[in-house]
């Protein structure tokens, strides 16, 4: 690997991110400048380059690729919008248009929506300088004498005589719930006629909504658009079909159109007041989709290389490369066992939608509480720093204020690049060198496997290990975990702030999730009222712990406070030296457990800690616990039950290793800490974290029954 990385210039992603040995995927690649980049496939066994680790570690793999591909530049186009299909309706007598329209940047001129002909733009609804126009023929005329408010509803209607050339336009302001506002902006209806010029019989195209055929899209909120060509009468449900990607057309001329690049739906429109709190509930509230300027679902790049991968390729973190002097790129994705081929009895889970929630994430330039890295970012990170074009991620909120509510993998993924980032991708890899190292024999498998398969995803495996963050979960991923355990799988949680969100899935939208932060917790930007429910499947979003499914009842520990200063060693507990569990320190020295490592220690940067009232089973052994940190370390939000933040003698600011049974001879083994990785390599393995890691690998691959684990007949 180049430690010498230049500024990033090839930029690259595949499709899928994870499949089986002797299925095909696809590289799509590009570069600032025409260029021909040396391409092969390797095999990631370690993906830092740090020195506190075992380095990085690829190894070249044989393969079906072309030794080189010519890369060009291609574009990277955000923005969403929608259209529905108009060719064939001839217009002789007149058009209409009406639509409700929320502006969320009246500061920039936008296009909000266009009537497309065969000679281009016959009518488009515009924003210039704050106000409502109209524009043909480049020409904008205002339709409305006031300046428009942001987060405030407008019906628009047009009408416009192609004889005459008039529109008679007109702007009607939403109702507010507040007098004042009321008093400034009265409710009235303001009309208008301008001349646009005379047309003769129109052939139209498209009707476009939040953007125009040259690309200026829009930032705001749509709802009930409906269209009138001479005797044709259009009108489109907004809330029709909701997880999917259609645009519905209610009459009999099923004129239905598609939405493109995710624009955010579920979200309440003109007739919203209150009463209803899911779009499930009252479908006409939620008529309305949020369309944003930076959405950015698929890149839509052509294809550089494709290929169908040997069946007998064993399991592991795959990547492509591509090199061009000191120009390079590595795309990471994952191989599971080949459809009916063996597997190992050990599975490492690559937390894959955890990887999608930070898709090009910006925390490191933006967030408090990372100032001293941004004097020392990667290319990556540079390059998502001075590319907004890459896309959000669901830890930012989009230009116009509004939360990120989803993130899809169908783009570069600059920090799924290894070393480019020590949070996800690579310090999982850390974990899967450690496997390596073991030699155990193991296999990988990702959440999206899990949450499409189900429990038939981990049936294969005695033994699960989790990555370093796997917090963002789908219900039928929880389900599937879930099912696994109590058919006796054992697992291996060796992370922090696990099990957190809830996240959803769209076969409409294949490879991105959905994100509703609801309620509380740690999280970067809050819903608006009435939008906690997700629109991919209508469920309620927010956290798994307020959803009745606290992370403590599936893995004894639930996420208990975050601080990034340092990490610190644990100590053991008198329950370490109990004999259900004292086999997990054979050969571990007595005195503090993981003191050296990434950050100083084994405990660091997000923690758990066991926690009855959440519902950490009774009969789990907490076996060590680490409570000597920073004055940065502060318990979670969702537990303050004032406005305050305790002193830093906080005995709930803990990070707690855990061991216990679960029915049909399974078990649970959790670390607490998101640090944990850092400390496994420590002098070459040899170290009391890594010691106790191996010991549980092996145990938990022996078949044999634990001893003095809660049995049938007696009560948990």
């Amino acid at each position: 690997m180049n430690d010498n990385r230049d500024e990033k210039t090839i930029l690259s992603y595949c499709e899928p991110w994870s499949l089986r040995a002797g299925e095909s995927i696809r590289l799509l690649a590009a570069s600032e400048k025409a260029l021909i980049a040396d391409l092969d496939l390797v095999r990631i066994e370690c993906g830092d380059p740090g020195k506190k680790g075992p380095g990085y570690i690829e190894h070249p793999v044989a393969s079906a690729l072309p030794d080189s591909v010519r890369l060009e530049p291609q574009k990277l186009s955000p923005g969403s919008w929608a259209e529905a299909p108009l060719g064939g309706i001839g217009v002789e007598r007149g058009l209409e248009l009406s639509l409700a329209v929320m502006p969320t940047r009246t500061d920039l001129d936008q296009v909000v929506a266009c009537v497309g002909s065969v000679n281009g733009t016959a009518l488009a609804l515009t924003i210039q300088a704050g106000f409502f126009t109209l524009s043909r023929n480049n020409e904008s005329m205002p339709i409305h004498p006031r300046a428009l408010s942001n987060h405030r509803w407008y019906t628009v209607n047009l009408r416009w005589d192609l004889r005459s050339g008039t529109v008679a336009a007109s702007v009607t302001p939403g109702p507010t719930r507040s007098p004042g506002r009321e008093f400034r902006e009265p409710a009235r209806t303001a009309e208008r006629q301008v001349n646009i010029g005379t047309a003769g019989p129109l052939q139209l195209t498209n009707l476009y909504l939040a953007r125009e055929p040259a690309g200026h899209f829009f930032d705001g909120r749509i709802a009930r658009p409906r269209a009138r060509f001479d005797d044709i009468d259009l009108n489109w449900d907004m809330a029709a079909e909701m997880g999917g990607d259609r645009l519905i057309e209610c009459s009999s001329h099923a004129r239905h159109g598609r939405m493109f690049q995710l624009p955010t739906r579920a979200v309440t429109g003109p007739a919203w007041d209150g009463s209803a709190q899911s779009w499930r509930d009252c479908p006409a509230h939620y008529d309305a989709v949020h369309f944003h300027s930076d959405d950015l679902y698929d890149a839509g790049w052509s294809v550089s290389a494709e290929i169908d991968l040997a069946r007998d390729l064993p399991s592991g973190i795959y990547a492509f490369r591509l090199r061009a002097g000191a120009h390079e790129d590595r795309v990471p994705f994952f191989v599971r066992p080949a459809l009916a081929a063996p597997t190992a009895e050990v599975a490492l889970l690559m937390p894959s939608c955890t990887y999608m929630a930070y898709a090009n994430h910006r925390v490191l330039v933006d967030g408090a509480e990372f100032v001293a890295a941004r004097n020392s970012l990667t290319p990556e990170h540079e390059y998502v720093r001075t590319h907004r074009e890459l896309g959000p991620s669901c830890y930012e909120k989009h230009s116009d204020g509004s939360g990120v509510m989803f993130s899809s993998r169908r783009r570069p993924v600059l920090q799924m690049r290894p070393g480019s980032d020590r949070w996800n991708f690579t310090p999982d890899t850390c974990v899967n060198a450690f496997l390596e190292h073991l030699d155990v024999g193991h296999d990988i498998i990702a959440d999206e496997d899990l949450h499409h398969e189900g429990v038939a995803a981990l049936s294969p495996y005695r033994v699960v290990v989790t990555g370093t963050h796997p917090e963002y979960w789908s219900t039928a991923m929880l389900d599937a975990l879930e099912q696994w355990q109590r058919q006796g799988g054992r697992l291996m949680y060796l992370g922090g702030n696990g099990f957190y969100w809830r996240v959803a899935f769209s076969d409409a939208w294949p490879g991105a999730i959905e994100l509703r932060r609801a309620e509380d917790g740690v999280r970067p930007w809050q819903p608006n009222p009435g939008e906690y429910y997700h629109a991919f499947n209508g469920e309620y979003g927010g956290l798994w712990r307020r959803l009745g499914r606290a992370p403590n009842e599936l893995v004894g520990i639930g996420f208990a406070a975050q601080g990034f200063e340092r990490a610190v060693a644990y100590q053991r507990n008198a329950d370490s030296f109990d004999p259900r569990a004292s086999w997990i320190f054979d050969g571990v020295a007595d005195g503090p457990i993981g003191s050296s490592g990434i950050g100083g220690g084994a405990a660091g940067q997000e923690i758990d800690r066991y926690d009855e009232a959440l519902g950490s089973p009774s009969h789990a052994l907490v076996v060590a616990s680490a409570t000597d940190f920073g004055a940065d370390m502060v318990r979670t939000k969702e537990e303050f039950e004032a406005a305050m933040v305790p002193s830093v003698e906080d005995d709930l600011v803990r990070a707690d290793v855990v061991f216990y049974e679960t029915p049909a001879g399974g078990a649970v083994f959790s670390v607490g800490s998101i640090s944990w990785f850092g400390a496994l390599a420590r002098n070459d393995y040899t170290n009391d974290v890594a010691q106790i890691t191996a010991n549980v690998v092996r145990r938990f691959l022996d078949p044999r029954p634990f001893e003095g684990a809660p049995g049938d007949d007696q009560p948990d």
